[in-house]
């Protein structure tokens, strides 16, 4: 099944043609599918969703990140049509992130908990504005690198902070972490979705990040693929619209 590169794609393609090369992370010379970052036996590119959404994605992202296969910025990108990537770098700031930021069509909304800003621009709800769309900046990084992005960019003080108050601990299980209330870019932007009323959008980018993990951590044990599961069967509706779409 064919689909066009997403922006995190785009993004990890131009820095190869730039002379940076990919990290090699343990197991990186097993074949992976260069669409999905998937060990090929496991590929995940039949059950990529397709889902209509009014909100737009921003994922700012750090050279190492976009090259890791457990990435999960990439997901977001393949679920909402409107996403953009960008290298995050101190010293130079892309013309084109600017501009995006100052778009007439958006209302740009920098995710981030709230414990670390000043209240006045803290918000826990999206304004849904019938001639602005919401578009959520997503700090695509470690914790200790998005909080380094945050204090470094100062083109994001003057954008409404979105703090979250999810209800359920993180399920990523792809890399470890020390605090099991901080969730994955994919949880996050699963999260600003509903908030925005993208709820099919939302439900979409749940199920392909479960069916994502079971994939990935299938291969790296080196177990043969079980598509009978949960995520499976709730992520099979936005499959069948993928591919209704791609018949036409």
């Amino acid at each position: 099944m064919n689909h066009a590169p997403n922006a995190v794609a785009r993004l990890r393609d131009q820095r190869i043609d730039e002379g940076i090369k990919p990290i090699q992370a343990r197991g990186w010379r097993a074949p992976r599918c260069s669409a999905c970052r998937v060990i090929e036996s496991h590929c995940l590119c039949a059950w990529r969703p397709s889902v209509e959404t009014r909100s737009g994605v921003c994922l700012i992202m750090t050279n190492k990140e976009v090259f890791k296969p457990s990435n999960t910025g990439w997901l977001i990108a393949d679920v909402v049509r409107d996403n953009h990537a960008f290298i995050w770098s101190r010293t130079e700031v892309d013309e084109q992130l600017l501009a995006l930021l100052n778009d007439p069509q958006w209302q740009p909304y920098l995710v981030f908990p709230g414990e670390y800003v000043e209240p006045s621009r803290v918000t826990h709800t999206v304004d849904l504005d019938p001639c602005k769309r919401p578009l959520f900046i997503l700090l695509d990084a470690t914790w200790t690198e998005a909080r380094k992005i945050f204090r470094k960019s100062p083109y994001f003080d003057r954008l409404p902070i979105l703090s979250l108050l999810p209800d359920k601990l993180s399920r990523y299980r792809l890399r470890r972490s020390t605090r099991s209330e901080h969730l994955c870019t994919a949880e996050v932007a699963a999260l600003c979705l509903e908030l925005a009323g993208d709820s099919d959008a939302a439900s979409a980018l749940d199920a392909y990040f479960d069916v994502f993990s079971q994939h990935y951590l299938g291969a790296k044990r080196q177990q043969e693929v079980n598509i009978s599961t949960p995520a499976h069967a709730e992520l099979q509706p936005f499959i069948r619209t993928a591919q209704a779409v791609l018949a036409q």
